[in-house]
């Protein structure tokens, strides 16, 4: 493709992705948008919210929803329309609808939107506009991945095995959110002393939240934070496709059989699948990402060895009698 192509080749990519269910489309370009908002909210509202500019949290919602939803359009546009498909695709419109009413709420009224129970009316914008469209929306993902699992591909069987297999890890890295909604030790320990709570759950482990962290992520640099294998997990659904479609390119399956391609995703996805079970261990240890201990760095080269002896395998010869596209 040349460069006076490119924005044709854009414009009939996006025509396509609108194909597929168009008021999702919709949904990802005016979050785009929002997204410039809340960049203008951090340029001109002081406020700050656990130690963050207080239009930061929606900003980071703003490109991470952004790319997941122009990137399941894309998955979806290899699978044959359908009333499921139409169906899911509504449930995550509706859902993310949903938390962005708490989500800018929450903001202009310089509070917190996650884990927020300080008043009943926080509780209630906590429980009904987020807690609870969370956990549709990791169904309606789970249904997704079921469909694509069984469901035939129009693409090219490498791509279609990466995208299968990003769609179900990142079903498990949604679902690591879900360690973060129940009360940590000290707020348990409140709770039975009768104490009343403000803040029920937390993205740190074995401290609050607020604290010294990494810019723009805010993961804590003092102890464990589950957000960071929460954002691995989910990103497997623009890794593993990506992987899969360079192992596509032309060069690449002139060297190599589909066989060794398939293994190729296979080896990135289990890699994948235990870089995030690994960050999810040293969060719940307590464990800052920046500062790894030692049975972390062990596993760590353990998982890295184990999927280097498993890529110089598949490359070490072509399997006999294998195909070749």
């Amino acid at each position: 493709m040349t460069i006076a192509s490119a924005p044709s080749a854009l414009k009939a990519g996006l025509q396509r992705l609108y194909r597929v269910h168009p008021p999702l489309f919709v949904s990802a370009a005016l979050t785009a948008l929002l997204g410039l908002f809340f960049v203008a909210g951090l340029l001109l509202d002081p406020r700050y919210v656990t130690g963050a500019p207080v239009w930061l949290k929606p900003l980071k919602f703003a490109v991470s929803i952004t790319v997941y939803s122009f990137t399941l359009l894309w998955m979806l546009s290899f699978l044959k329309p359908s009333r499921l498909v139409r169906a899911c695709s509504w449930v995550i419109l509706s859902m993310f609808a949903l938390e962005w009413a708490a989500i800018i709420m929450q903001a202009a009224r310089g509070t917190t939107s996650h884990f927020n129970v300080s008043t009943p009316f926080n509780l209630a914008v906590w429980i009904g506009l987020m807690a609870v469209p969370i956990g549709v929306l990791w169904t309606a993902n789970v249904v997704l991945a079921v469909a694509l699992l069984r469901a035939r591909l129009m693409t090219s069987p490498v791509l279609a095995l990466g995208i299968r297999l990003a769609l179900v890890i990142t079903v498990v890295g949604m679902a690591e959110g879900f360690l973060m909604t129940g009360p940590t030790v000290p707020q348990l320990a409140a709770l039975k002393a009768g104490g009343a709570l403000s803040v029920m759950g937390a993205h740190s482990v074995g401290l609050p939240d607020g604290g010294p962290g990494l810019m723009v992520t805010g993961w804590s640099t003092r102890g464990g934070d589950l957000r960071a294998a929460h954002f691995v997990g989910m990103h497997a659904l623009q890794a593993l496709p990506l992987l899969a479609w360079v192992l596509s390119l032309p060069a690449l399956v002139a060297a190599l059989n589909l066989r060794q391609r398939a293994l190729l995703v296979w080896v990135a996805a289990a890699l994948y699948l235990g870089l995030t079970g690994l960050l999810t261990w040293q969060a719940l240890r307590g464990v800052s990402i920046v500062a790894p201990d030692a049975p972390t760095l062990g596993v760590l080269a353990a998982l890295l060895a184990t999927a280097a002896l498993a890529v110089a395998l598949v490359l070490r010869r072509p399997s006999p009698g294998s195909l070749t596209s």
